[in-house]
């Protein structure tokens, strides 16, 4: 606390203090007070910026971190903070210099190598950030988060033995963190065993099991269940994590229905585009989660020509970011926008995706809630591929509601909600296939399995892709997976994956929305 008089250094503590326990007022109180007596302090500036950041002001932060750099050129830890609120500019390569040089200038800040890790993993660099999180739990042994996200890398780059132990790594550091027992959950071909029953059981009842801690263990406890071909009980556990789940924040089918079809509604005022090549580079891959998306990439990924990218925001960002422009709710606009601004949009979206066809001419973008979109793609990106990726509906949704989701609210809380968003979602794909039969392009998970080799050559020519017998071994692929698939990506075709007729009546509700419409209202 250099340079400051000795009446602010207890203040600057208690800002501190008030930052870590996410009390931004009273944080800002008193580095307000701080600077007015010393107005350029770094580091209170430093922890303004970092207050800044956490409030996702990251303009003002950028700019108080960067006066704070400017006196101490080589802090690591204003680096640190800096590439942060660059990072949330979307200036990422300057944030990524950012935090490989505060970890060179102090090898032994375990909090930068985890910032590093943490936001690699973020873009998909998966292992540059299983190095730099492994020297972060090296460097600070009880950091949980990095144990976890280490976990995570390790899982999206197939090794399953290491992620094992970097979360059960994180369990005696905390046995009751959620996190780590998804993580282990999430590997959906290693079933847990006994002695995790016992602790999972011990956890629940943990003082310091927080609610999401509760239902990321309920939902694990649910598959160990189901593992034993234990269905009743398997499906009081993660219904009862649904539930929990839908306490915190509820989903409104009736407002997503409407929000459909307002996006439908759009399709015939949408501007046509003369440049039918534009986007071509793209592949989406859309439909519901736990449908054989992964599945999907994973195949067309093995082929030398496609470079699988997971699930993308970029698409959702692109258009986000023109509603604020616009200051039009979407998708009350589309039918505004003309053949000029769906141009700058598309070039916007592969001007963001870029970075995945450096060594590969073409891309996959799979977020599955993309298949929103569909329709203006033919606007935005008219030579772009949109794959429907679909499986029974049944054991979709009984795949989706076992699944714990972090976007909340989420339809998956709730079978009656999923019965709404499966009928939502294929009837718009329905209808824009019946006009785009050749851009959009429908493939089932089941004739996959019945006819792998003809599907996947029918599948190849869809996209514009010369056959590769590769994308038959695609289960060989090396490549970072980073969806809750990625163990069973790895793995050939198996038959045996069907689940949900063994819940019987408990899917009722379920069945009963997907096969008579009124049934959710």
């Amino acid at each position: 606390m250099q340079g400051l008089p000795a009446s602010a250094v207890p203040r600057m503590h208690a800002a501190a203090r008030a930052i870590r326990d996410g009390a931004p007022a009273q944080a800002e109180q008193l580095l307000v007070a701080v600077l007015a007596g010393t107005p350029n302090h770094p580091e209170a500036l430093r922890l303004l910026g970092i207050l800044r950041n956490r409030q996702q002001r990251f303009a003002e932060a950028a700019k108080l971190l960067e006066q704070a750099r400017a006196q101490r050129p080589d802090d690591s830890a204003t680096l640190s903070d800096l590439a942060s609120a660059l990072y949330g500019l979307e200036r990422k390569q300057e944030a990524f210099a950012h935090w490989r040089e505060a970890c060179r200038l102090r090898p032994e800040f375990a909090l930068a190598w985890f910032n590093l890790g943490r936001n690699l993993q973020q873009e998909g660099i998966t292992e540059e950030a299983v190095e730099a999180l492994q020297e972060a739990t090296r460097l600070a042994p009880d950091m949980l988060p990095a144990h976890v996200l280490l976990g995570d890398a390790l899982v999206h780059l197939g090794h399953f033995d290491d992620a094992d132990a970097s979360y059960r790594a994180a369990l005696k550091l905390h046995p009751a963190n959620g996190d780590a027992w998804r993580g282990l959950s999430n590997m959906k071909t290693r079933p847990l065993g006994e002695s995790d029953a016992l602790q999972l059981n011990a956890a629940l009842k943990h003082p310091a099991a927080q609610p999401p801690d509760r239902i990321a263990m309920r939902h694990a406890l649910g598959k160990l269940h189901e593992d034993r071909e234990r269905y009743a009980e398997a499906f009081d556990a993660i219904a009862q994590a649904n539930r929990e789940s839908q306490s915190l924040a509820t989903w409104n089918r009736h407002a997503f229905h409407r929000l459909v079809e307002g996006v439908v509604a759009q399709d015939a005022h949408i501007a046509q585009s003369q440049d039918a090549e534009r986007g071509r580079e793209a592949i989406f891959i859309v439909g519901m989660p736990r449908a054989g998306s992964t599945l999907v990439e994973q195949i067309l990924a093995a082929h030398p020509h496609v470079e699988g990218a997971s699930e993308l925001p970029d698409l959702g960002a692109v258009l986000a970011a023109e509603t604020t422009r616009r200051k039009k709710p979407f998708p009350q606009w589309l039918g505004e926008a003309d053949a000029d601004d769906w141009a700058r949009l598309g070039r916007d979206y592969l001007a963001r995706t870029a970075r995945w066809r450096t060594e590969r001419p073409r891309h996959t973008d799979k977020m599955p809630e993309n298949w929103l979109y569909t329709g203006l793609l033919r606007a935005m990106l008219p030579g772009a591929v949109v794959i429907d990726a679909r499986r029974d509906p049944l054991e979709t949704g009984w795949s989706c509601f076992k699944q714990q989701f972090y976007r909340l609210p989420h339809f998956s809380n709730d079978l009656t909600d999923l019965a709404a968003y499966l009928r939502d979602y294929e009837h718009a794909m329905d209808r824009w296939r019946a006009h785009e039969p050749e851009r959009i392009v429908l493939q089932r998970y089941e004739d996959l399995l019945d006819a792998p080799k003809a599907q996947i050559r029918t599948l190849l020519d869809a996209c514009g892709l010369p056959f590769d017998n590769a994308c038959l071994d695609f289960h060989n692929a090396h490549r970072s997976v980073r969806t809750a698939s990625a163990a069973q990506v790895r793995q050939p075709l198996r038959r045996d994956t069907a689940r949900a007729e063994r819940y019987g009546a408990a899917l009722d509700p379920l069945r009963a929305g997907l096969a008579h419409p009124d049934a959710t209202d």
